[in-house]
């Protein structure tokens, strides 16, 4: 996969390059990552690359020519050749608060994609024509705003890292994270088998692998439903998973119950 990314602070990408798991897969070529900066498109002595909006209001939006310059040349880079020989296009991604919430689904879809521009807006966003010309997907992290799409974009391109095949040690990893079944993950316990007066489940310990299967789906669908309850209206549970959520159900009920 390549990645270009278009962005007034590409020192802050360093941190996916030199670091971590992202860093090993570019290490093995599993992807890569090339910076653009609007400022080296500026054309005046200061190299400007943010200026007032119209109408006024507090805030600077980035500079259109300098951006769109910017843009054009990462799709230019990352553009590369299928095997059957012709050229496959970029999509270029706008990071920001009004695009549509990202979730474990999307990023799976995301990361299939052999190349994409990410655009990281700073100030108080780009101009809507910007926009409407040259960016052809919206995303957003959530409904809250930061600085920079600088973090958004190192949150999906992480996101989509772990998803690359040889990326991870153990190739069941990814396969086991939250939401890729659209539940929570299950608890989980390392050594020492009892810490701060309280001791791993015992199925963990037995080495029965169906009981630990089941009990970790039991956990799962019960985590999911004590903390996210709107991700089981998703879902059309099957039967031993409509089983073991009534148990787990019950079994919190029974500990919780407050006595007369």
């Amino acid at each position: 996969m390549r990645i270009g990314i278009v962005t007034l602070f590409p020192e802050i990408f360093n941190v996916l390059t030199e670091y971590g798991i992202s860093s090993k897969a570019m290490q093995k070529s599993l992807i890569s990552l090339e910076c653009w900066n609007p400022r080296s498109y500026a054309v005046d002595a200061r190299r400007t690359v943010d200026d007032k909006p119209f109408g006024g209001g507090p805030g600077m939006l980035m500079k259109t020519e300098p951006l769109v310059t910017a843009i054009q040349a990462a799709k230019a880079g990352v553009r590369q050749e299928s095997q059957d020989g012709a050229m496959q296009e970029a999509k270029v991604v706008y990071l920001s608060p009004q695009g549509k919430p990202l979730n474990q689904i999307d990023v799976v879809e995301l990361s299939k994609r052999p190349n994409m521009v990410l655009v990281c807006g700073r100030y108080q966003g780009i101009d809507t024509r910007v926009i409407d010309s040259e960016i052809d997907e919206e995303w957003s992290l959530g409904d809250f705003v930061i600085s920079g799409g600088e973090l958004a974009a190192m949150t999906l391109i992480d996101a989509m890292i772990r998803l690359q095949p040889g990326a991870l040690g153990n190739e069941n990893s990814s396969q086991e994270d939250s939401f890729m079944t659209g539940l929570l993950h299950s608890p989980e316990y390392t050594r020492p088998q009892e810490f701060a007066g309280k001791k791993v489940p015992s199925v963990l310990l037995s080495g029965d692998h169906e009981a630990i299967r089941v009990w970790r789906l039991k956990q799962s669908l019960g985590s999911t439903w004590l903390k996210r309850p709107d991700l089981l209206e998703l879902l059309n549970l099957d039967g031993e998973q409509k089983e073991l959520l009534k148990q787990f159900i019950n079994e919190y009920d029974a500990r919780n119950q407050i006595g007369p």
